[in-house]
């Protein structure tokens, strides 16, 4: 039997789609795509009188049966989800889904809109001696959030923090941000549409960002970037430091 491929469609610019995911849509069958987010020139890539179907309007038992389907008429099917599924991707549910029916697949994995984010900045989220650690959150809203993951919970670490599906409600998001630790001054960011021709960043403070994404009147489709890696602080790494050895190279003294 032939499998289902999900594959990580990438931050949004159709060439941000690894070369093994590419390989998978241009051969595949049937290709369901998250159509609300996904870029639809990806599906330039598919081959002629490849089945596509967009999933903005599928409930998640209509999504396995079309699937099941493909493979039971003997197609290749691609599911294309945003980004990398790994992160709010709902690839979970599918899966289950997949194994209760005994369905094979693989997973093929993408370049996430946070790394997008970051390269259109020209950033780095993990500086020596400012921030090495991320933390990957988002805002309560009809999806619920763990009360001990709350946005005020983490922002007492005050190190770099990247806030998904939760730009529509920026003010509470910079009010909860404050008032678990991180200063007004602060540095943030806020990527609309990253890798996108129509990306939009607005670099601002968590004072004032509030404003300037309501004037910009962006409401989705954007990532929140928080975090003293944004601002003019920085330390080089001993990576590269010629008077650090390591098992490589050995000191260079002066």
């Amino acid at each position: 039997m032939n499998k289902v491929h999900f594959v990580g469609a990438g931050p949004g610019d159709p060439e941000l789609i690894t070369l093994k995911g590419h390989q998978l849509l241009a051969q595949a069958d049937v290709v369901i795509y998250a159509g609300s987010l996904v870029n639809p020139k990806l599906l330039d890539y598919c081959k002629k009188g490849c089945q596509i179907y967009d999933s903005a309007s599928m409930n998640l038992t209509e999504i396995i049966d079309t699937m099941e389907k493909g493979l039971r008429d003997n197609k290749e099917v691609v599911r294309l989800q945003t980004g990398d599924f790994s992160i709010y991707g709902s690839i979970r549910e599918q899966i289950e889904e997949l194994n209760k029916r005994n369905l094979p697949y693989t997973c093929t994995p993408g370049v996430s809109s946070f790394l997008g984010a970051a390269s259109s900045l020209g950033v780095e989220y993990t500086v020596p001696e400012v921030s090495q650690s991320v933390i990957i959150t988002r805002m309560a809203g009809r999806t619920p959030v763990p009360e001990r993951e709350s946005i005020r919970s983490f922002a007492q670490h005050q190190t770099s923090m990247v806030i998904f599906l939760s730009v529509q409600s920026i003010e509470s998001v910079a009010a909860e941000l404050i008032a678990g630790g991180y200063p007004e001054t602060t540095p943030t960011a806020v990527i609309f549409k990253a890798t996108w021709p129509e990306e939009m960043r607005i670099e601002s403070t968590l004072a004032d960002v509030a404003d300037k994404v309501k004037n910009a009147q962006i409401s989705k489709t954007a990532l929140i970037m928080v975090g003293n890696f944004l601002g003019e602080e920085y330390h080089y790494s001993k990576l590269y430091d010629k008077t650090f050895p390591h098992e490589y190279r050995g000191a260079l003294l002066d």
